[in-house]
Formats: structure tokens, sequence, C-alpha cells
């Protein structure tokens, strides 16, 4: 798999870490920036590493930002982009196995390297289960589209 991989300052110094665990991990790693820890806007860099993913030019992503919280925000306004902000194991897995993300999004001050390094290799790893959850996410992809109709309220 192609892994797109982008952060902002607070997250340039795990970048390096996690794009050398992709190629470990025998996939292609792509860095969307920054190329130093200057400040920086962290949509400026989801966006890149999203857009990616939602024209076919990456299969998955991975985004670092301070608390993981913009990234997610701003990667899950592109088209077909399933943006999911991970915090331990449990969160890792099932945002693959439920929801099929493809962009995972990560805290740079929270998360500690033998953690974050656990959730990158489970997300890669574990695959989406389909079923039931494939219908939801096909609904996902329905409100996505302009003209979809809003979701009823309870």
């Amino acid at each position: 798999m192609k892994i797109a991989v982008a952060s902002d300052h607070r997250g340039f110094n795990i970048k390096d870490r996690i794009l050398s665990q992709v190629i470990e991990l025998h996939h292609e790693a792509l860095d969307l920036g920054p190329t130093n820890s200057e400040i920086c806007d962290y949509p400026d860099f989801g966006a890149k590493a999203a857009r990616a993913v939602s024209e076919g030019k990456a299969d998955r992503a991975i985004l670092i930002c301070g608390s993981g919280i913009g990234m997610c925000i701003v990667a899950n306004k592109f088209k077909g982009v399933r943006a999911a902000l991970c915090h331990d194991d449990l969160s890792a897995e099932m945002s693959r196995r439920h929801n099929d993300a493809n962009v995972m999004c990560l805290s740079a001050d929270l998360l500690g390297e033998r953690l974050a390094s656990r959730m990158i290799e489970l997300w890669l790893s574990t695959p989406f289960e389909g079923g039931r959850h494939a219908r939801r996410i096909a609904k996902i992809a329905e409100y996505e589209q302009a003209d979809a109709p809003s979701p009823p309220c309870p």
C-alpha cells in the first residue's frame, strides 16, 4: 500500500519515525510535509494527505498534530475520506474493522512512541470486516454526496 504521512510542526519529529515504520512494514511511504519544525498550519498538510487519499494517489494516510483533532477535522472534509482519531489499540483496530478508516489521526502530545508504533502496525494490518459495516459505510458515502437527503432525526 501507498501511505501518505503528514504533520504540523508539533508532529514533525514523530513523522520521520512513522515514515520509517511504514517502510519497515513493507509499504510505500509518501512524505507530504512539512520539511522542518517551523510553525505551520495543520490544515495545509492535512489537506495534502487527505486529497491524496481522496484522489487515489495514496491508499491511506497517517496524520499527526498536537491533539490529532484538527487533522481529523480537515481530513474528513474530503470526499471518500474516513478519518479516525485513534488514541489506543482498540480505536486503531476498530476504525479499520468496522469503519474502514483510510486516514489515521494521531496526537503528537498525548501518545508515547511505543503505543503509537503498535497502533500504526495494528491499523495497517487490520482488514475491514464488511458485512453490516459495509452497509453503514455506503450510507456515509450517500450523505457525502451534495444531493443526499439529511438523515432523519430520531
